[in-house]
């Protein structure tokens, strides 16, 4: 068990002959217990400044802990956002791939349609265009036909008959 200041101050010593001074021994004993009393009382201080820094050690240490988990847990977060944003960019990627090659056939569609028409069309253009030549050249033939000449003659005839009557 260690000494005390209690144990300096109650300490007797034997005398002998030719001793030590009892005056300057209790002086001395005195300064050894006030020093011995100091020195317990800042240990007694380091301790709780120990227990202190110690909680405080612990109480860092923790947070230290927290935030490291956090990082963690916000880098798995980041992590997670980026695979869910790649994961929704090809999605939208192939929906719109998916659209343009609708788009591309309706268009063909549409212009293949167009285009048959367009050949419809120059066809019948082209009927029409023959049939109206042989219409207009018919009509010249009749007209360049020597047969209007007696038409000529033989309307007025009828008149003349008509009137006659």
């Amino acid at each position: 068990m260690p000494l005390t200041p209690l144990d300096i101050h109650n300490k007797e010593f034997g005398r002998r002959l030719r001793g030590y001074d009892e005056d300057e021994v209790n002086e001395f004993l005195d300064q050894v217990i006030k020093d011995y009393e100091a020195l317990i009382r800042e240990n007694k201080e380091l301790q709780n400044q120990v227990l202190n820094l110690q909680e405080k050690l612990n109480h860092f240490a923790n947070i230290e802990e927290t935030l490291s988990k956090t990082i963690i847990v916000a880098q798995e977060a980041a992590d997670e956002v980026k695979n869910n944003s790649k994961k929704e960019a090809q999605l939208i990627v192939k929906e719109a791939e998916k659209n343009a090659d609708r788009i591309i056939n309706e268009a063909l569609s549409k212009s293949r349609k167009v285009a048959l028409e367009v050949e419809e069309l120059k066809k019948q253009a082209s009927i029409y265009r023959a049939r109206f030549k042989t219409l207009v050249e018919a009509q010249l033939d009749l007209l360049s036909n020597e047969g209007w000449d007696s038409l000529e003659g033989e309307a007025p005839r009828r008149r003349e008959a008509l009137e006659q009557d």
